[in-house]
């Protein structure tokens, strides 16, 4: 097992004057080394919010978190900062790259909390082989500003996946893509998991891409529902 949460609960607003939003509720969910997980959901059903709890960029009022026998819960911030850089990968709905760095220099980012010299190095080589993986080796020296928004999107696939992490978390990553890119993006997302071994669990409101999962999720009434 990767991941396991239990009982995971998260509300916003305060309780005393009414404003309390609980978007989580005593949620459990597990998912196995090399999974690949879609969670459904309407807006505002939290499905952002927990993956942020399990990456780590935020906390649960109450429940746990494990990763690989360890509970993330327990992590002092400079622990965690090094969990969220070598274990997770994350891609966003807006790829959020730099705009006055190179491709290549937006896709190395992550490394420079690396230490070892030597590590940092060899993080060149296997951008180089992403790059050429995806599709846009050819644009590593350009900006982002021009380039096209599907190669952006590919290019912060590669930065999630420089420091080659356990899991990859995925917030509606195609929501800004026409049907073409999505069909890029969603044949590297199967590729990384089927061929890689990468665990991946997927935002989405696509039916498209959630139905080409292994497993799918609801998000309702702060839990995780199987559907089929």
């Amino acid at each position: 097992m990767l991941l396991k949460l239990e009982e995971i609960s998260k509300s916003f607003g305060n309780r005393e004057d009414a404003t309390e939003r609980i978007v989580l509720k005593e949620l459990s969910f597990e998912m196995d080394e090399g999974e690949s997980v879609a969670i459904l959901g309407p807006s505002g059903s939290g499905k952002t919010t927990l993956l942020n709890i399990i990456g780590s960029l935020d906390y649960p009022d109450s429940g746990t978190v494990t990763f690989r026998d360890r509970r993330i819960n327990d992590l002092a911030e400079q622990e965690l900062d090094h969990f969220r850089n070598r274990q997770i990968g994350f891609v966003f709905q807006f790829h959020h790259l730099l705009p006055q760095c190179t491709l290549l220099e937006n896709v190395l980012i992550p490394t420079l909390m690396i230490r070892d010299k030597g590590a940092r190095s060899g993080s060149v080589n296997r951008a180089e082989q992403l790059l050429k993986r995806v599709g846009i080796w050819e644009h590593r020296d350009k900006l982002p500003g021009r380039m096209s928004g599907g190669e952006c999107q590919r290019a912060a696939l590669v930065r999630a996946m420089i420091n080659e992490p356990a899991l990859l978390l995925a917030d509606e990553p195609t929501g800004a893509l026409d049907g073409e890119n999505l069909e890029i993006l969603t044949g590297l997302l199967l590729d990384l998991n089927r061929n890689d071994g990468l665990t991946l669990l997927v935002v989405t409101h696509s039916q498209e891409l959630a139905a080409r999962m292994q497993k799918t999720f609801t998000l309702r009434n702060g839990k995780l529902e199987r559907n089929g």
